[in-house]
């Protein structure tokens, strides 16, 4: 059963300095966006038309770019109708859409609660003018206030705030007033990221990770650790690596994502998983408009990923979970003999990073989750030499 869709919306005013996500920059002409957005969301509608029907509802879509909120809310509910069309939404689905502020106004932000949107994810990234600019954003921390002032206005109760740590010229101070500033305003959801230097964005041709004014590895994990022990205190909760909620408030789609279930994948750069198979879409409009006349023969042409391939990534991603593996749930889909591998596995971990309480395999907070690659990679490789390789006969096909 799939239950979740992601729809990509790629338009951006500019592009922000740390970003390599698919996007397409169209500046500030009307008459350009009005054309770019309109052949676009028609392009959307062919493909999600050309969906196969799931017996299930949608339970949670997310509108992600790019940024959303560039997208007039006409469009918005075009989408919702051609997905409810076509593969249906439950009656109070999450539908979540990401925004950015000064990208709208009351009566826009009203347009989009009426099409269906119920959950807004909002783009601050600082609380900081200087650290918004040196970023590449195109909002001030005004613009910040203004938009939660909009949403208190309009009666939006599920909402979240962005933030990025390990900025340029970041100090551990400036990254506390920013955490302070967003719980001071009351979001039910924060999402924090470490900043990433990704090849060929305008912050990899001027810095290098750990070299200042980058912090290093060292103040990143303060930096961290000064998040969680900050955000836990004002009551919410930690229940991912990246990501804190208000009781009843965590995110439900991201969850569909964390739990390697199935999940809908619609516009350029989406990627889907379906019967076991991922498929991602072409990064650039021109191609993803070629690919779609391809369609459904490339849907066809995806080997599904193997039963081992599987078995890592439900373990990469469920421990990003503060909750982590339920082993009886892995033993309905995976062989016992591997299920039983993971405690004897997880032995050889420290157990200030990653425990089983009961029948979960977890990541302890927040020091598990602060070196949690280097937990899972650990964990990987105990599996692959744990005994039922021996039981084979032969190595485990990790690739």
């Amino acid at each position: 059963m799939t239950t979740a869709a992601y729809i990509h919306l790629p338009f951006c005013r500019r592009r922000c300095f740390y970003c390599d996500f698919p996007i397409t920059v169209m500046g500030n002409s009307p008459t350009l966006a009005a054309s770019l957005i309109q052949e676009y969301v028609a392009a959307l509608c062919q493909e999600i038309a050309q969906t196969p029907p799931d017996p299930q509802p949608l339970q949670t879509i997310f509108f992600g770019g790019g940024t959303p909120s560039l997208v007039p809310p006409q469009y918005i509910a075009q989408l919702l109708e051609a997905l409810d069309r076509q593969i249906g939404i439950a009656p109070g689905a999450e539908i979540s859409m990401e925004m950015d502020p000064g990208t709208f106004g009351l009566e826009q932000l009203q347009g989009y609660l009426s099409a269906g949107v119920n959950r807004i994810s909002l783009g601050v990234q600082a609380f900081d003018d200087e650290l918004l600019r040196l970023c590449g954003r195109s909002h001030t921390v005004a613009d910040v206030e203004h938009a939660v002032e909009m949403m208190h206005r309009a009666g939006v109760e599920n909402w979240s705030i962005d933030l990025i740590s390990g900025l340029p010229q970041q100090s551990l101070g400036r990254w506390q007033f920013s955490l302070e500033r967003a719980i001071a305003l009351k979001p039910t959801h924060l999402s924090i990221y470490d900043l990433i230097i990704e090849p060929k964005t305008v912050f990899s041709k001027r810095y290098q990770p750990e070299v200042a004014p980058l912090p290093t590895q060292e103040q990143a994990a303060a930096a961290y650790r000064l998040g969680h022990e900050i955000l836990t205190a004002a009551g919410y909760d930690h229940y991912e690596i990246s990501n804190y909620a208000r009781p009843g408030f965590a995110c439900r789609h991201n969850q569909v994502y964390w739990r390697n279930q199935p999940y809908y994948g619609f516009g350029m750069g989406a990627t889907s998983y379906l019967e076991h198979r991922r498929l991602s879409r072409p990064r650039t409009r021109r191609e993803y408009y070629q690919w779609l006349q391809t369609l459904p023969g490339s849907l066809q042409q995806v080997s599904p990923d193997s039963l081992w391939d599987r078995w890592l990534e439900t373990i990469m991603l469920g421990l990003r979970l503060r909750d982590g593996l339920c082993l009886r749930a892995l033993a309905d889909e995976f062989p016992l003999s591997w299920v039983e591998a993971l405690p004897m596995a997880a032995a050889k971990v420290s157990p200030k990073t990653l425990c089983v309480t009961g029948d979960r395999l977890h990541l302890t907070q927040p020091a598990g989750f602060l070196v949690a690659n280097h937990v899972i990679v650990t964990l990987w490789e105990a599996l692959e030499g744990s005994v039922f390789r021996q039981q084979k006969g032969e190595p485990l096909p990790i690739h």
